[in-house]
């Protein structure tokens, strides 16, 4: 396998006599830092001393074991069990059924620890060292209970006792947690609460079960199906199981591996990816002991250490064998627990060649991700193009050793199109990612110069359009010879226009206008080149442009200087000058003055009623609509504007066919009766007239509103063609005709009948109006006595006036009957209530 990730080194050899060989084997060991103790068949505990092969070399890889003391428990049953107690210097022994305590480095008996007898297995928990204590759990060899001891320097006592179902025939303890295995199933137990669940059931014999410790409330356990099953102190499983062999004697955890045991093999499996990563070979091997940096396993003669491969090297031998994703794998999980020194590089480094790896492999999702993680320079990506690398700067040098890439991107460029076409679009959704971050700052120029070479290349009008009108870096030397060679002027004098620019911009785009050059990506060029002079900030540019802007099309040219930004608006009298070669321009550009911005220049106003009167009479140029639509204007001005001159606008419209012109000029002269008779007479347009009565009296009140429909009447009645037009006006309003006026004025020709209907309408909406006027006045009076019993009753407070009372305001006495009362209750003169205030 690519992962050596522990090394075996022999440790010890126990040599024993031909004759002894099956009696004095080794049965269990225990460690803790420099200290191994072995418990042999014959009831021996030995203590060895591990040894560092070089000076200050203290790992397990480089030692040898060098025997120490040795005691004999008694001359048969083998040693069960050995754990010790650093923190008392105890070490624990489980032999023929009772436990008893040694000194760590004499073995000497602890004369203060009497046995524990019938214990059949037993755990200290680590995790549950307190002050001057620690807590051992043991399992009874008579009954169906575990007890919890508390274990000091000289004494040990049981503080609680379980009751089992079962005898349990393994287990392992973390905090106030307890995992056991019985003959068919796993059971959790809380020491605290004394409280038992079962977990699943199994069908190993008692040599395969496996329950042993993985952290902090998680446990590690050889399930059903020969899995090895993560399970929490809750009774639920955060990680996936193991899939391992079915022969497993024994496994322990050394981070971030699972170490299984088998008759003739070790194999070690990731905690991340679940997967096996290392064999090794053992003959014999009969158990396995988790150290601080490793682990021993040891058969009846020997014991072999399995030292940890430091993890950059392991990371490093995954990566030399392009295993980059096991290797991001191992680097993130290692380094929550064990920090490596500049770990963030190196995951940089990785996570790159890991993001190639999918790169060649078409897997461009990942490989993206993986790029922008890793932080990888753009430039080391564009490089791989052929075409677009010439946008990097010739002084570039490339870090990452790409020599092993899977495919070389100039040939799939050449023989395979499609495919090169996808690592395009590749390309680009990096560099848009990466553009505008900290990545891709550095060397903006280039991300932006191969978007724009790439845009090219794909036909990507949209994006293309995109890069060039906004803020970018693009390489001019670079750019401008590909936009010109595939005639993308559009985009040219865009990308002028963004480098500021603007003269070179414009003409670029004139170009095109003029149909010098075609560029379909752009419809309207002219609009374009207008909107962008309408926001330049250099006034010298737009007045080199505006005759040209202005001769293409005066109604959108004007638009450089109506759509301006208020504080970017040129001098009024400049422009005007400038536009007097342009009246359908100027004619617009006035109303811009006077409609939206409401300019009350009456020099203003009067050019634009001229305007209006000028091309309201080219009828030989102007079609019937957009005459209607200009003196519809012309009228709209002449009647709205208080600002106009209005004999010199009379006198423009005086002799010509203006005759509503004339009419609303007359008015605001205040010849409302030559104009009436102008639109009568001369307009021949009644309605108009009717429509004019009520314009001029807006405003004014209702007395004005009835003389001048009294005249238009009078008009109507001197003309007998116009007859029906007055029994019209009389009966269209007749709230505004006083009645007893009318009958005066009509022929003594006429019938009642005629005027019948005018009459009727008329008295009654008089009447109407009388009843209006008297509800009116109730409900003042109504008003008023409501008012006077306010008042009365605010005044029925009593004052007490003395005959010197003086008023407060002028001191002078109060000779009046009448007075006032201020909000402080004093006294004034009703004259002196003004001064008072």
């Amino acid at each position: 396998m690519a992962l050596r990730a522990f090394t075996l080194s022999h440790l010890y050899e126990k040599h024993v006599a031909s004759k002894e060989r099956g009696r004095s084997g080794i049965h269990c060991v225990e460690c803790y830092d420099r200290n191994v103790y072995i418990g042999t068949k014959d009831a021996s505990v030995q203590h060895l001393v591990l040894t560092g092969s070089t000076k200050g070399d203290q790992s397990l890889g480089s030692s040898k074991l060098r025997e120490g003391r040795i005691r004999k428990l008694g001359s048969s049953n083998p040693i069960a069990q050995l754990r010790t107690v650093p923190l008392f210097n105890h070490l624990l022994v489980l032999w023929d059924r009772s436990i008893s305590a040694l000194n760590m480095f004499s073995l000497e008996p602890v004369s203060a620890l009497k046995k524990i007898q019938h214990v059949s297995l037993f755990e200290v928990c680590d995790s549950s060292a307190q002050a001057g204590s620690v807590e051992m759990v043991t399992s009874s060899s008579r009954r169906k209970l575990i007890r919890i001891y508390v274990v000091g320097v000289d004494r040990w006592e049981v503080v609680k006792e379980v009751l089992m179902q079962q005898d349990p025939v393994a287990l392992a303890a973390e905090g106030s947690s307890l995992c056991l295995a019985t003959s068919d199933r796993y059971l959790l137990c809380d020491t605290q609460s004394g409280g038992t669940g079962e977990l699943f059931r199994h069908n190993h014999n008692r040599q395969h079960v496996v329950v042993t410790s993985v952290g902090p409330g998680e446990f590690l356990l050889n399930g059903p199906e020969y899995l090895g099953m993560f399970v929490m102190k809750t009774g639920i499983c955060q990680r996936p199981p193991l899939q391992w062999p079915q022969e497993v004697l024994a496994a322990r955890v050394c981070f971030p591996y699972i170490l299984t045991l088998q008759p003739q093999m070790l194999s070690v499996y990731s905690m991340f990816d679940q997967q096996c990563k290392q064999t090794v070979s053992l003959s014999e091997a009969k158990g396995l002991l988790s150290t601080s940096d490793g682990a021993l396993v040891f058969t009846e003669r020997d014991i072999f250490s399995l030292s940890m491969v430091p993890f950059r090297e392991q990371i490093q031998a995954l990566v030399g064998h392009e295993r980059f994703d096991e290797a991001l794998v191992l680097l993130e999980g290692v380094q929550s627990h064990r920090p490596l020194d500049s770990h963030k590089e190196l995951q940089k480094v990785i996570t790159c060649l890991a993001g190639f790896a999918h790169f060649y492999q078409e897997g461009f999702s990942d490989a993206r991700d993986l790029f922008i993680t890793g932080e990888l320079d753009p430039r080391e990506i564009i490089r791989l193009y052929p075409d677009i690398q010439l946008c990097l700067a010739e002084d570039f040098q490339s870090r990452l050793d790409q020599g092993n890439k899977s495919r070389d991107l100039q040939v799939l460029w050449q023989e395979d199109r499609n495919t090169f076409h996808h690592y395009l679009k590749f390309l680009g959704d990096l560099l848009r990612a990466v553009r505008g971050t900290e990545q891709g700052l550095g060397c903006s120029k280039e991300v932006d110069s191969a978007l724009l070479r790439l845009y090219v290349i794909l036909e990507d009008t949209e994006n293309l359009q995109q890069l060039v009108a906004s803020p970018n870096g693009c390489s001019l030397d670079h750019c401008v010879p590909v936009l010109e060679q595939n005639n993308r002027l559009f985009a040219l004098g865009s990308l002028y226009n963004s480098h500021g620019m603007e003269t070179k911009a414009i003409e670029t785009w004139m170009q095109i206008t003029e149909d010098l050059h075609r560029d379909p990506a752009c419809s309207d060029v002219y609009g374009h080149i207008v909107k962008t002079l309408s926001e330049l900030k250099s006034r010298d540019i737009v007045w080199a442009f505006a005759d040209w802007t202005l001769q293409q099309n005066q109604e959108t040219g004007v638009q450089i200087f109506t759509k301006r930004p208020p504080d970017e608006r040129f001098q009024t009298k400049d422009v005007l000058a400038l536009l007097d070669k342009y009246p359908l321009a100027l004619l617009l550009y006035l109303e811009f003055l006077i409609d939206d911005l409401n300019n009350e220049e009456e020099s203003y106003h009067n050019r634009l009623a001229l305007a209006y009167v000028t091309r309201a009479l080219r009828q030989e140029e102007e079609t019937e609509a957009d005459v209607r639509v200009t003196r519809g204007k012309l009228q709209q001005l002449l009647w709205e504007s208080k600002s106009y001159n209005v004999s010199i606008l009379y006198e423009s419209v005086k002799s010509t066919t203006l005759h509503t012109e004339q009419a609303i000029l007359l008015g605001r002269s205040g010849e409302h009766l030559q104009a009436l008779q102008t639109l009568v007479y001369l307009e021949k347009d009644l309605q108009a007239a009717e429509v004019y009565c009520f314009k001029a009296a807006r405003g004014q009140d209702l007395k004005f509103k009835e003389v001048l429909l009294l005249a238009l009447l009078r008009i109507y009645l001197s003309s007998q063609d116009l007859i029906s037009a007055a029994v019209d006006l009389l009966n269209g309003h007749p709230q505004v005709f006083p009645a007893e006026t009318v009958i005066q004025l009509l022929p003594e020709t006429w019938s009642v009948q005629l005027v019948s209907a005018f009459l009727v309408r008329s008295y009654r909406q008089r009447f109407h109006q009388r009843q209006m006027a008297r509800l009116q006045k109730a409900l003042a009076q109504a008003e008023l006595l409501r008012n006077k019993v306010v008042w009365i009753q605010a005044s029925k407070t009593m004052f007490r006036v003395q005959k010197e009372q003086k008023c407060r305001v002028c001191q002078r006495r109060l000779a009046e009957p009448q007075f006032s009362c201020n909000l402080q209750g004093d006294l004034i003169h009703i004259s002196c209530t003004g001064c008072s205030a």
